[in-house]
């Protein structure tokens, strides 16, 4: 379909922010079509070849992924910081390796993202061990699950004239909280980004980044203030970076809540109390399967798609958080089980 076609199905549609969000999201979705008809990376870079590392592999997302490259015969290093996990999903993924017929190619290296000496061992390990990297896969991160006057110690309601206020040590606390979420979603990806973008550029002839986000870090929600400011600046750093390094094919994957024990990882229990309050719905009932996300994430790399929302309905949300806020806000606090009353 020519562009022509495109501009004129867009004209088109009534001017309504209903309608204008569907038109662009069909617009997306032709996008999409015409991405896919592109060669695909493999063509470049064969599976059985591929170096991956995987920031965040020992449990959620990254250890399913890890499984899926091990699979298919790639080349892949766990990464994460407890060494009991590294030695059970590098044991998983020489399994399903060596049922291809694919021998030594799974490596373990305890380290965490947002430490340089780690990160810098990391390298040194992989230029030894594949003389390079052609995938990184970021996964790694923590969560946050309160509102941020919760987090400070502070009780507020509507009806009341007076209310309490922030404490230096409710402020100091939520501060704490903070640097644990920057440390864990922001630090790491940067760190990670500096450290291995010249060694995929330099060794790889279809150098590749794939950056797992959350749709919280384009759509605001309640109860996710600390989680979703910080999934936003890592998103925006790495799409800064694909503009810096064209010859790198930077994939960022936003989905909704997937399901498993991503929120045992919270930073940002209430001032004074260990139990975190989760507001919103069982995740391992009503979340995406890991499996999906997982495969859903490598097939985005192999094709060279740029940003992914999954569910896709997520784009269509995204794009009326700007034509009509106070529907998605309204939204927002209904998943999140969030009110100011």
């Amino acid at each position: 379909m020519s562009l022509w076609r495109l501009s004129e199905i867009v004209r088109t549609v009534p001017n309504s922010p209903l309608s204008l969000a569907a038109s662009v999201l069909s617009v997306s979705f032709l996008s999409l079509y015409i991405l896919r008809s592109r060669p695909r990376r493999t063509s470049k870079v064969a599976q059985e070849r591929e170096r991956v590392l995987i920031l965040g592999a020992t449990s959620g997302v990254g250890r399913t992924i890890a499984h899926k490259y091990a699979s298919r015969g790639a080349y892949v290093c766990i990464v994460g910081r407890r060494e009991a996990k590294i030695g059970e999903v590098v044991q998983e993924c020489k399994e399903l390796s060596s049922q291809g017929g694919f021998e030594d190619r799974i490596l373990g290296v305890r380290g965490d993202c947002g430490n340089v000496e780690d990160m810098v061992k990391l390298r040194e390990a992989l230029q030894k061990a594949w003389n390079g990297l052609d995938t990184l896969v970021v996964t790694a991160g923590v969560s946050a699950l309160q509102p941020l006057m919760t987090v400070a110690g502070v009780e507020m309601s509507p009806k009341d004239t007076v209310g309490s206020q922030a404490t230096p040590e409710g402020i100091q606390h939520a501060v704490n909280a903070a640097t644990a979420a920057l440390n864990g979603n922001f630090l790491g990806p940067y760190i990670a980004a500096i450290t291995f973008v010249p060694l995929l550029s330099y060794t790889s002839q279809s150098p590749s980044i794939m950056l797992l986000s959350s749709v919280a870090a384009v759509i605001p929600a309640p109860t996710r203030t600390l989680y979703a400011s910080t999934k936003s600046a890592s998103l925006l750093l790495y799409q800064a970076l694909a503009i810096e390094h064209p010859s790198i094919a930077f994939t960022f994957v936003l989905p909704g809540t997937i399901e498993g024990d991503f929120r045992a990882s919270a930073v940002d229990n209430p001032l004074g109390s260990s139990v975190t309050r989760i507001h919103e719905a069982d995740p391992n009932k009503h979340g995406l399967k890991r499996d999906t996300v997982a495969a859903r994430c490598i097939r985005a790399i192999d094709s060279g798609e740029k940003a992914v929302f999954a569910p896709l309905y997520f784009r269509a949300g995204h794009i009326l958080y700007w034509l009509w806020p106070s529907y998605i806000e309204w939204r927002a606090r209904v998943k999140y089980n969030f009110s100011t009353s």
